[in-house]
C-alpha cells in the first residue's frame, strides 16, 4: 500500500467508531504532494459532512492553517500564537519567521 492509501486506511478505521474527534498526527509526512492535498480534502469533508472535530498536529503550516478553523503556534511546548487559520496565516509575526516558516 502506498503512504496515502495507509493514511486513508488510518482514517477510514478511525470513523469507523463514529467518533466525535478524531485526533491526527502529521497525516502529510512522506506524502507526494498531490496525495497531501487529497488527503487534506478528506480531512475537511470529515470535519463538514461527518460533524467531526479534528485536531490536526501538522508541521506543513500553510496547508493546516488553510482549513483550521483555529490554530495554535507552538514552540518549545508553550503555546506563543492563537487565531483564527486565516488570522495566523496573515500574521506578520508568523510571516517573518519564528522557528518555522510558511511556503506559499
Amino acid at each position: 500500500m502506498s503512504g496515502g492509501e495507509q493514511q486513508m486506511l488510518a482514517m477510514a478505521r478511525a470513523l469507523m467508531s463514529n467518533p466525535s474527534l478524531l485526533l491526527l498526527d502529521e497525516p502529510s509526512m512522506g506524502l507526494a504532494p498531490l496525495l497531501v492535498q487529497e488527503i487534506f480534502n478528506i480531512i475537511v469533508r470529515i470535519n463538514k459532512e461527518e460533524n467531526v472535530t479534528v485536531l490536526l498536529v501538522e508541521q506543513n503550516a500553510n496547508m493546516a492553517l488553510s482549513i483550521a478553523d483555529r490554530g495554535y503556534v507552538l514552540e518549545t511546548g508553550k503555546i506563543i500564537l492563537e487565531g483564527t487559520g486565516k488570522e495566523l496565516l496573515t500574521n506578520p509575526e508568523i510571516k517573518k519567521g519564528l522557528s518555522w516558516r510558511i511556503e506559499n
